[in-house]
């Protein structure tokens, strides 16, 4: 492949660390087939029209293929319709639209990491003194379509124990500030909570910081197994993280796109394990992602 191909990556923002493993997934993945990875993303966290812009500031470049993760399952269809017109491969990863599928979507199961992460905190908590205790869930962004079905997991893992009342629930927005202020708000209302179920590891390090504020102490899951919750499964501070790893998922989209530029055609849909990662296991989750092992295309498609 020559090396002039370039590929475009469009992102969610440029706050949460997981899509800055993303881009740097792209970039190792591009650069391993002598190809290179450029990066848009709005400057308003998830904001539906700069996402827009970003497209059309892609597309202006004329790249070979685009990456990109939806920020609304809806209404960008028009705008990302022009990419199909202008004949680019193009692949989602993270979240996926309505309408209009791409060549291959690299995802994992939201409701199913969401429920195995909840299980294991309710197993936590039903194994302390008391057997039970009250659960705040801290919810992604209201538009992305992998809140819904990760905030069903939660409540189902909740609701399978007659120990467990889940007192609040609060959207996180998918941001460290919002995971605070959304744990400010389930605190105001004055339940003690014993367990804390964030949809990503960025708002759940905003929920630790209104626990400490509040002088609260909750036993935190989440979902990502970025670097920072890594680092405080090993410390304690953090009780475990689903391996949705928008790393790998930005490696395995890089590389379905360099595929499809060949003229294979990968699989429409690739869905990625679920790992959940504890203090138990976290030893070889724990390095920075630009250390972090490349997956496997194989083990992917498998």
């Amino acid at each position: 492949m020559p090396a002039t191909r370039r590929l475009c990556t469009i992102t969610k923002n440029n706050t949460n660390p997981a899509y800055v493993g993303a881009r740097l997934g792209a970039e190792r993945v591009a650069a391993a087939h002598g190809c290179t990875a450029i990066h848009f993303f709005p400057q308003v966290p998830d904001d539906v029209a700069q996402q827009r812009a970003a497209i059309e500031a892609a597309l202006a470049t004329k790249p070979d293929a685009i990456l990109m993760a939806p920020v609304h399952p809806t209404a960008l269809n028009e705008t990302i319709a022009s990419i199909r017109e202008a004949g680019l491969p193009l692949v989602y990863f993270v979240s996926n639209t309505e309408g209009l599928e791409p060549d291959c979507f690299i995802t994992s199961d939201n409701h199913a990491l969401a429920l195995e992460t909840g299980r294991y905190l309710v197993r936590h908590l039903l194994g302390e003194a008391g057997g039970g205790g009250n659960v705040a869930v801290i919810e992604g962004h209201p538009v992305s379509p992998t809140t819904a079905p990760r905030t069903r997991g939660f409540l189902q893992a909740a609701a399978e124990e007659a120990g467990i009342t889940v007192v609040g629930q609060a959207p996180g927005m998918y941001q460290q500030d919002g995971g605070r202020v959304a744990m400010e708000q389930i605190l105001a209302q004055g339940h003690t909570v014993h367990g804390v179920m964030a949809a990503n590891d960025y708002s759940a390090m905003g929920a630790l910081e209104a626990l400490d504020t509040a002088g609260q102490q909750a036993h935190v899951v989440s979902v990502n197994a970025m670097p920072d919750a890594i680092r405080a499964i090993r410390t304690g501070r953090l009780l475990a993280s689903a391996a949705y790893d928008a790393m790998q998922m930005g490696c395995i989209a890089t590389e379905a796109a360099i595929r499809l530029l060949r003229g294979e055609r990968p699989p429409p849909v690739i869905t990625l394990p679920v790992d959940l990662i504890t203090v138990a296991n976290c030893a070889a989750w724990d390095r920075p992602y630009a250390e972090r092992p490349l997956p496997e295309w194989e083990r992917a498609v498998r």
